[in-house]
């Protein structure tokens, strides 16, 4: 017996409870042995290494402009995020919401604009000027380089969700956390803010099964496409 095959939301999330006890990612024999493991780390490890050292200026320009708008915030933002087999660990971002953000999200929970386990909303109050044009270009991301090289992250994988969203996730969602997560991935070439968190899975354990260095290396070409030409980031 097989699933519908159709791509609408409601049926992504069907797919989920159908495929509850049947693991994609250990059913499907995921690609990437040992030597696959190692050149992706020496990758994330040069890459972070030399994007930090030529990415400095830019940073200091960014906690200039980020401490000009709201002098009271910090420039870094840091969060708790669930890693690779539920592993918690601290991820940082430039900050781009105003200081009090964590506090005034309780409020807005119900304006979230993603059916499931994650918070979107594209006219988040909570936002300053400086930090819509940085998360527009993703660039509140490029601190977690800093991940990267501590080995907290890799550059391409699944986004690692917040505590509370792992708490509604189902077994089939859990799958997700198999692999170590990324700065980028199928979900942020795919459409990201138009994706659902149904859909967003699906990709997830698309790559799991399938991921290879070149994977990785077309989905890191297809990234710098979407940070100069953003489209529905926010």
């Amino acid at each position: 017996m097989t699933p519908p095959n159709t791509n609408n939301l409601e049926v992504a999330a069907t797919r989920s409870a159908y495929y509850a006890d049947k693991p994609v990612y250990e059913a499907s024999g995921a690609s990437g042995g040992s030597a696959y493991y190692i050149a992706k780390r020496w990758m994330d490890v040069a890459l972070s290494f030399l994007g930090l050292l030529f990415l400095s200026p830019l940073f200091v320009a960014l906690a200039v402009l980020i401490k000009l708008e709201d002098p009271r915030g910090a420039v870094f933002f840091s969060q708790t995020r669930i890693g690779k087999d539920g592993k918690p660990f601290r991820m940082y971002k430039f900050r781009s919401m105003v200081s009090n953000a964590e506090e005034l999200l309780g409020e807005l929970l119900k304006r979230n604009e993603i059916r499931g386990a994650m918070f979107k909303m594209k006219d988040d109050p909570r936002i300053t000027r400086v930090g819509r044009f940085i998360r527009k270009t993703s660039i509140d991301e490029l601190p977690q380089l800093w991940n990267v090289l501590k080995g907290d992250m890799s550059l391409v994988g699944p986004r690692p969700p917040l505590p509370r969203e792992v708490e509604e996730y189902t077994e089939y969602d859990r799958q997700r956390l198999a692999v170590v997560p990324g700065c980028t991935g199928l979900w942020q070439v795919s459409g990201r803010n138009d994706v659902g968190f149904a859909e967003m899975v699906e990709l997830d354990l698309q790559y799991i099964g399938k991921k290879s260095l070149w994977m990785d290396i077309k989905i890191l070409l297809k990234t710098v496409w979407v940070v100069l030409f953003p489209n529905s980031a926010y």
